[in-house]
C-alpha cells in the first residue's frame, strides 16, 4: 500500500512539475521566497490593526512567531526522522523531472506548506468575522506550496502533509490565542 502511494506521487510530481517552462522559472523562483510575500504580509497585519487594535495586533504576532516556530521545529524533526529524499535528490526520479532549484536537506513534509497553511488558518480564523471573502487567503498556502512541486524540491504528498500540520497547528495556536485574549482583558 505505502509502495502504490509513493509511486502515486512521484507520478503526480513528475507531472506536475512537468507543466512548468524555462521563461517562468524566474517567476517561480521569486514566489518561492518568503521575503518577495512581504507586502502581502504586511496588508494582512494592517487588515488585523485597523480591527482589532494595536496592542491586540502585537499579541498576535507574538501568537504567529510562536506558531510558526512550533511549525518549523515539528517540520524538522518529521525530516530528519523520516529522511526522504527531495526530488532533486532522488535518483528514480531527478533524471526525469524539471530541477530548478537544488536542496541538500530532506523532503517530507514541506515546511513552506506547513508554515504557509498555519498561519492562513490563523489569520482566516482572527480575520473571519471581519471581511467576506477570507476564503481567498488560502489561495497564499496554495500558490506557495505549489512552487516547491514546480522547482522539483517536494512530492505533493509532500505538501498534503505539511498542508495537515499546519491546519492543526494553526488551529491549536489559534484557540490558545482566543483563550488567552479572552482571560486577559488588559490587552484591549
Amino acid at each position: 500500500m505505502l509502495d502504490e502511494l509513493l509511486s502515486f506521487d512521484k507520478k503526480v510530481l513528475i507531472f506536475l512539475n512537468g507543466l512548468g517552462s524555462k521563461s517562468y522559472d524566474p517567476f517561480f523562483l521569486l514566489l518561492t521566497e518568503q521575503v518577495y510575500w512581504t507586502p502581502f504580509f504586511i496588508f494582512l497585519f494592517y487588515l488585523i490593526h485597523k480591527k482589532i487594535g494595536i496592542k491586540k495586533t502585537l499579541t498576535v504576532i507574538l501568537f504567529i512567531a510562536v506558531l510558526i516556530a512550533i511549525t518549523h521545529e515539528l517540520t524538522n524533526f518529521v525530516k530528519y526522522k523520516f529522511q526522504r529524499l527531495r526530488p532533486v535528490n532522488d535518483p528514480t526520479v531527478n533524471t526525469i523531472i524539471r530541477i530548478v532549484k537544488q536542496s541538500s536537506s530532506y523532503s517530507f513534509f514541506s515546511g513552506h506548506a506547513a508554515n504557509s497553511m498555519a498561519a492562513a488558518i490563523f489569520i482566516f480564523r482572527l480575520l473571519k468575522p471581519y471581511y467576506r471573502g477570507m476564503s481567498l487567503l488560502f489561495l497564499w498556502p496554495l500558490i506557495f506550496a505549489y512552487t516547491r512541486i514546480y522547482l522539483g524540491l517536494h512530492y505533493p504528498g509532500d505538501i498534503l502533509c505539511g498542508y495537515l500540520c499546519g491546519i492543526i497547528t494553526g488551529n491549536l495556536i489559534f484557540v490558545l490565542y482566543d483563550y488567552f485574549v479572552k482571560r486577559n482583558t488588559f490587552i484591549e
